[in-house]
């Protein structure tokens, strides 16, 4: 069974940057798709970026586009995003996710998350 464990979340000044880490274990993920999810109290579940397995495109909620970078690599069975320009509205917790049939699709099943980890935009 796949287990992904995120890190890298902490506290980080408006305008500041971070990068998230999800390491899996239990299987090869190259050809998942990998999302990336964040959820805040008081706010609906948003994926902010996503990485096809299929033909390796990214894709990126309108919030995030030119400010966020999603990557993987395969010879660490790892993905990461890259968060720039960070506002206090990012602050949530951030999860990865992993979806087998490899598609960025917007109804896509997950079916493997990890425990996320925490983003705290503030001054």
């Amino acid at each position: 069974q796949v287990q992904l464990v995120e890190s890298g979340g902490g506290l980080v000044q408006p305008g500041g940057s971070l990068r998230l880490s999800c390491a899996a274990s239990g299987d090869t993920l190259d050809y998942y798709a990998i999302s990336w999810f964040r959820m805040a109290p008081g706010k609906e579940r948003e994926r902010v970026s996503c990485i096809s397995g299929k033909d390796g495109r990214s894709y990126y909620a309108d919030s995030v586009k030119d400010r966020f970078s999603v990557s993987r690599d395969n010879t660490k069975n790892a993905m990461y995003l890259q968060m720039d320009k960070l506002s206090p509205e990012d602050t949530a917790r951030y999860y990865c996710a992993a979806e087998m049939l490899g598609w960025c699709d917007r109804d896509a099943n997950y079916e493997y998350w990890g425990q996320g980890t925490q983003v705290t935009v503030s001054s």
